[in-house]
C-alpha cells in the first residue's frame, strides 16, 4: 500500500512538474516578439490595477473600448486611430485583465468595468466624451452612461453582444469552471489549452473576420501575446467571463437611456441583423448601419468603410 501511495505521489509530482514547465514555456515564447510594446502609452493608476491607455489627436474627445476577451486589447483599434485622431482627441484603453493592463486575481464583473470607464473618463479625459465599444463591452458602456449622465455623449456600438447572452447568470457549472481556472498550475494549463495559437486563429477565421486572406499573422501573434501576458493571469478574466460574472441585463437601461446610440454590424449574417433589431425594439431612437463583407470586427477588416459610417453619423447630428 505504501509503495502504491509513493508511486502515485511521484507520478503526480512529475505530471505537475511537466505541466508547470509547459506553462512557463508558453509564457516565455508567447511574448518573445514583444508586439504589445510597439505602441507607447501611459498608465492610469486605478484602484484594482494599472490601466494602459493611449492618447492622440486633437478635437472633441473619443474613447475607444475594445471587446472584452483576454486576447483583446486596444490593438483592436490600430487601423482607425490615425483617421479618427484628425477630428478627435482619441483615447484607447486596455481593459483590466487585457493587453498591457494589470490582470489581478479577482472576480471581474460588469459593474467593475462600469466603475473603470467612469473613473477613466472623469480622471483622465476630464470632460464628457463620445465612446465606441465592441461586443460585450457595449453592455457596461451602456450601463455607465445610464448610471452617470455626465460622462458620455454619443455611444457607438460595434457588433454588440446579444441581449439574451447578457442575461445569463452564474450557476454551479459555470462557477466550477471558474474555480478550476483560478488554480495556479492546473488553471493556467487549462487556460493555455483554450488560448493556443490554433484557437486564436480559429477565433479570427470564424468570428472576427469574414475574409481569411485579410488576417495578418502579426495581428494574430499580438492577440496570442496579449492572452498570455502577465504570467497567463488572463485566466482570471476568462474564468469570470465563463462564469457569466461579466453579464448583466441591459434591457431596463436600454429603455431608459437618453444618449444618442448608433449600432454598426455586419450585413452578411442573419444573427447580426436579428441582434441589432432586438436593440431597436427597446429603443426606437437607435440608428443602425450595416457593413458588407466583414464579420464582427470591421475596425480591423474594413476600417475605411467603418470610418465613413462614423463620419456619416457625426455629420447627421
Amino acid at each position: 500500500m505504501k509503495k502504491n501511495i509513493r508511486q502515485f505521489l511521484v507520478l503526480t509530482g512529475l505530471a505537475t512538474g511537466c505541466i508547470y514547465g509547459l506553462n512557463k514555456f508558453i509564457e516565455t515564447t508567447s511574448g518573445m516578439k514583444k508586439l504589445l510594446n510597439e505602441h507607447t502609452g501611459y498608465f492610469f493608476e486605478w484602484r484594482y490595477g494599472n490601466i494602459f491607455y493611449t492618447k492622440q489627436g486633437e478635437g472633441t474627445p473619443l474613447l475607444l473600448i475594445h471587446d472584452l476577451h483576454p486576447a483583446s486589447s486596444s490593438v483592436e483599434w490600430s487601423r482607425i486611430i490615425r483617421k479618427l485622431s484628425k477630428d478627435h482627441t482619441v483615447y484607447t484603453i486596455d481593459l483590466l485583465g487585457c493587453g498591457r493592463s494589470d490582470k489581478p486575481n479577482l472576480t471581474y464583473t460588469n459593474y467593475m468595468y462600469v466603475q473603470l470607464i467612469t473613473d477613466f473618463v472623469k480622471k483622465i479625459i476630464g470632460e464628457k466624451t463620445d465612446a465606441i465599444a465592441t461586443g460585450s463591452s457595449c453592455s457596461f458602456t451602456l450601463m455607465a452612461a445610464n448610471m452617470d449622465e455626465i460622462i458620455f455623449e454619443k455611444l457607438f456600438f460595434i457588433s454588440p453582444a446579444s441581449l439574451e447572452s447578457m442575461q445569463l447568470n452564474p450557476d454551479k457549472k459555470s462557477n466550477f469552471g471558474k474555480k478550476i481556472l483560478e488554480f495556479p498550475i492546473i488553471g493556467t494549463f487549462v487556460y493555455n489549452l483554450q488560448m493556443t495559437e490554433n484557437k486564436i486563429n480559429e477565433i479570427f477565421e470564424k468570428e472576427y473576420y469574414r475574409k481569411k486572406t485579410l488576417i495578418s499573422s502579426k495581428l494574430k501573434d499580438t492577440y496570442y501575446e496579449s492572452a498570455h501576458a502577465d504570467h497567463g493571469n488572463g485566466r482570471f478574466l476568462f474564468g469570470s467571463i465563463f462564469g457569466n460574472y461579466t453579464n448583466i441585463n441591459i434591457i431596463p437601461a436600454l429603455k431608459k437611456i437618453e444618449n444618442p446610440i448608433f449600432i454598426i454590424g455586419s450585413r452578411d449574417t442573419e444573427e447580426s441583423i436579428r441582434r441589432m433589431d432586438s436593440y431597436v425594439k427597446f429603443d426606437e431612437t437607435i440608428e443602425t448601419a450595416y457593413i458588407s463583407n466583414c464579420n464582427i470586427l470591421p475596425q480591423l477588416e474594413n476600417p475605411n468603410k467603418l470610418c465613413d459610417i462614423l463620419a456619416m453619423f457625426y455629420n447627421d447630428k
